[in-house]
């Protein structure tokens, strides 16, 4: 079992499509930076907890690294940043769906994956059927997310296949 780090941004898409309670019923544990929990997450969504999500403090190290990687890149925010340090000190793989913290990510050498590699996860572990995904997808694209729609179209073919 793997610990996955998560951005504010894959919350709201799983909250949009109606999968965030889902999304804990991988096999993998899904982690947050503590700091990026109490600023975004806490008071929307308090029942994450619930779930099984993991807060999890920054050493003094990943936090010199953020400011560290600010003087670099400017496009994430300080927050995305934390999950981005939290990934990459513990050597976990992060999640999200902000195309600059992904960017980002990727050249500080980081696994990183987006929703739909989640709502792939969610069907191949059986959490969800073909059809729910297809939902999911729909109520994101419905509510403006900013997703790669290609790829989710492509991802519902080669499901369907």
């Amino acid at each position: 079992m793997a610990i996955l780090v998560s951005d504010a941004n894959i919350v709201i898409d799983l909250e949009v499509s109606g999968a965030l309670r889902e999304l804990f019923q991988l096999a993998d544990s899904i982690a947050t930076p503590d700091v990026l929990f109490e600023e975004e997450l806490s008071h929307h969504h308090p029942e994450l907890l619930d779930y099984g999500l993991r807060v999890v403090p920054l050493s003094d190290t990943a936090v010199a690294y953020v400011e560290e990687v600010r003087a670099r890149h400017v496009a994430p925010s300080t927050n995305d940043l934390f999950a981005l340090a939290l990934a990459r000190f513990q050597s976990w793989p992060l999640l999200t769906g902000d195309s600059k913290l992904r960017q980002v990510a990727e050249i500080e050498g980081v696994e990183v994956h987006g929703t739909i590699w989640l709502i792939e996860r969610m069907v191949i572990e059986k959490v969800i059927s073909l059809h729910r995904a297809e939902q999911c997808f729909r109520l994101m694209r419905e509510n403006g997310r900013r997703l790669p729609w290609a790829e989710a179209d492509a991802l519902l073919r080669k499901l369907t296949d």
